[in-house]
C-alpha cells in the first residue's frame, strides 16, 4: 500500500464540486481524504461527488471516510454522489450495504446530472486545484488554478 492520494478538484458549478481521487484509500490516507473533501464542503461546495475511477485500494477506513463525508454533506445541506466507483470497491460497497445509502453514478456526468437536474458545462471559470497529500497528513504539492483558493 501506498501512502500517497490526489484529489484533483474541479467547481462546475457554484455549490458543486467534483473531486477525482486517485491512489489508494486506507489506513494511511482515509483521514486524509475525509479532511481535504471535508474542507472544500466547508468552503461552500455541500453538494460533492467523488470519482472514484483511480482508486486501485480501499479499506475499511476508507469505508468509514466515505460515510463521514456522507454525513459531513448531510449535515452543510447537500449531498455526496460516488462516481466511477471500481468493482472491486462496488463488491464492498454492496456487501456492507452502504450501497443503500451512499448514491452510486455510472459516470461523473449522470452523478452531475442527477444533482443539478441539467447537464454539466464544465468548469465555467469556477478554476479547479489539485493537491497530493501523503498519509501522513503532509502535502508533498500543491497546484492552483485561477479562481480557487487554496485550502
Amino acid at each position: 500500500m501506498t501512502d500517497t492520494l490526489q484529489l484533483t478538484v474541479q467547481h462546475p458549478r457554484p455549490g458543486l464540486a467534483i473531486a477525482t481521487v486517485a491512489g489508494e484509500v486506507d489506513m494511511h490516507t482515509a483521514e486524509t481524504l475525509r479532511r481535504d473533501a471535508s474542507m472544500i464542503i466547508e468552503q461552500g461546495c455541500p453538494h460533492l461527488i467523488l470519482d472514484l475511477s483511480h482508486v486501485g485500494f480501499c479499506d475499511s477506513a476508507g469505508l468509514s471516510a466515505l460515510i463521514g463525508l456522507w454525513h459531513a454533506t448531510q449535515a452543510a445541506g447537500g449531498a455526496l454522489g460516488l462516481a466511477n466507483v471500481p468493482d472491486r470497491l462496488m463488491r464492498m460497497l454492496t456487501l456492507t450495504g452502504v450501497d443503500t445509502v451512499l448514491p452510486i453514478h455510472a459516470t461523473t456526468a449522470e452523478a452531475l446530472t442527477t444533482m443539478t437536474d441539467s447537464p454539466p458545462t464544465g468548469t465555467g471559470g469556477h478554476g479547479s486545484i489539485t493537491r497530493v497529500t501523503t498519509g501522513n497528513d503532509e502535502p508533498t504539492r500543491a497546484q492552483h488554478a485561477a479562481g480557487d483558493s487554496a485550502y
